[in-house]
């Protein structure tokens, strides 16, 4: 049997009976790894963000890197906006093709339930940012600190657990090679 048609039976819901596989060849781990080493490159874009803005909080008033307060405020929101445009892609175009054989990207499962409370925070750190945009508030890095706190943990899991999960070894479980190159991404 060649590894092409090698995906083992996924593991059930509660992962036991779970196969050991073969070691894969380089060639095949990065057709089994390549939807990974994408979203790492994406989740990388946004943990520098994060860091950017973290940073620009934690300078108590004086300026991080330059940034003025209209340049954060900016910033700020082009980093609420890329990430809502980079999950609304996955919901609507990635999760559902992948939940046809992994159950972590079912409703209601960890990554989706992730997606729900990240975007609760930047719900709220975006309407913040827009009042400060507007003059309609005055910025305050401790208050944009709190409404990113409120939600950095979930990320910066999410963004971890996201990858993992999209990594060869788990891949394999579901998805043959030539399943594997079908793949959106």
């Amino acid at each position: 049997m060649t590894q092409e048609n090698e995906a083992a039976a996924p593991p059930n819901e509660s992962g036991s009976e779970e196969q050991k596989l073969p070691p894969l060849s380089l060639k095949d781990f990065g057709v089994y790894n390549r939807m990974a080493a994408q979203m790492d490159g994406f989740h990388n874009h946004f943990r520098l963000s994060w860091k950017d803005l973290q940073n620009a909080c934690e300078t108590n008033g004086k300026r991080s890197g330059g940034l003025k307060p209209k340049q954060l405020i900016l910033t700020g929101l082009r980093f609420c906006s890329q990430l809502d445009f980079h999950h609304s892609i996955e919901e609507e175009h990635i999760f559902p093709v992948l939940a046809r054989k992994m159950p972590e990207f079912r409703q209601k499962k960890t990554l989706l339930a992730q997606h729900k409370r990240i975007h609760r925070g930047l719900d709220e750190l975006e309407q913040y940012l827009e009042k400060c945009r507007s003059g309609e508030e005055d910025l305050e890095l401790t208050e944009m600190k709190r409404l990113m706190d409120a939600f950095g943990e979930v990320l910066w899991t999410h963004l971890d657990e996201e990858v993992r999960t999209l990594g060869a070894e788990n891949m394999r479980k579901y998805w043959t090679l030539e399943e594997m190159r079908t793949l959106p991404m």
